[in-house]
């Protein structure tokens, strides 16, 4: 059985992999301002709408639980 398969690994050296996180974040495509502007919007909405369908229940059933044991 190799050292491979009995799950011992080689450490990477800090600088080798800082390199390699370096040399990987220069691969990200970052957004653009305005499209970090329009998913910030986006979310907000979204947010904004599940919370609205929350309260929304939460006072339905607490309307109905008062009528039952109210």
């Amino acid at each position: 059985m190799s050292d491979h398969d009995k799950g011992a690994t080689t450490r990477t050296p800090p600088v080798t992999f800082i390199r390699q996180v370096i040399a990987e974040l220069r691969k990200v495509v970052w957004p653009t301002r305005p499209m970090v502007a329009q998913y910030f919007v986006v979310v907000l909405v979204f947010v904004l709408v599940m919370m609205a369908i929350v309260a929304g229940l939460d006072f339905g059933f607490g309307q109905l639980m008062f009528k039952i044991f109210g």
